[in-house]
């Protein structure tokens, strides 16, 4: 059975949320703000994490933030802003995706279990991929730059497996959605240039000068392989 650490200082919202995901089939622990998220995320282990962003003590952006020198679990972002700044934020300290509030409740579902799927399929078997300094093992899901790892979040994995599969193929933004969407990728163009922002800044010396990840303008991104 699966763990969802459900985080919101809002009790309705973790009552709602624990009630209709434990009767989808999962586990459900709860914390009230990041201070406590941290606590239960380090000793429950959970296999997913739905962060709301707005609370006391802890906001969701500092959890991020010393939760992702730790570990790489998928955390879905819940913002009850419209506008995406918050979101965005989240994703760029090391969010998987994100949902705005008010949701319903089969689009959040789809979304953990997207996360979910794409965890699961780390551990299928297949080829190494190594470029220079670069390698990436799908059968451990794992990546290391000069054998020092590079630790990627798990949709950034996925975003990094799909480029170096096809060097020096570019892929327009719409077929990185496309190729992405089982993943859990929302597909936006602002959130998928935040992911390759991150995905540069963990494996280029350079990031604003990037060797491996190559913008090709007005079109996409390419890996390019010398």
């Amino acid at each position: 059975m699966k763990t969802i650490l459900v985080v919101d200082d809002t009790a309705s919202v973790r009552t709602l949320l624990q009630d209709y995901l434990t009767q989808q089939g999962y586990r459900v622990i709860t914390a009230a703000n990041g201070q406590d998220a941290l606590y239960e995320a380090r000793h429950s282990n959970p296999d997913a994490i739905l962060l709301d962003i707005m609370m006391p003590k802890m906001d969701g952006f500092e959890f991020l933030r010393q939760y992702r020198k730790e570990k790489q679990t998928p955390v879905i972002v819940i913002t009850a802003k419209e506008e995406e700044t918050d979101a965005v934020l989240g994703l760029e300290l090391g969010a998987d995706d994100y949902v705005i509030k008010p949701f319903r409740m089969r689009e959040l579902v789809s979304r953990v279990r997207a996360v979910l799927r794409r965890q699961e399929s780390a551990a299928d078997p297949s080829r190494t991929l190594q470029h220079g300094a670069l390698m990436l093992d799908p059968a451990t899901h794992t990546a290391t730059v000069n054998g020092s790892p590079a630790n990627l979040t798990p949709l950034e994995f996925d975003l990094l497996a799909l480029l170096m599969s096809a060097p020096n193929r570019v892929y327009t933004r719409e077929q990185i959605s496309e190729k992405l969407s089982n993943s859990g990728f929302a597909g936006l163009e602002r959130t998928l240039n935040v992911h390759i922002r991150n995905l540069r800044a963990k494996i280029e010396s350079n990031p604003s000068d990037p060797k491996y990840i190559e913008t090709v303008f007005g079109v996409g991104y390419r890996f390019r392989a010398e």
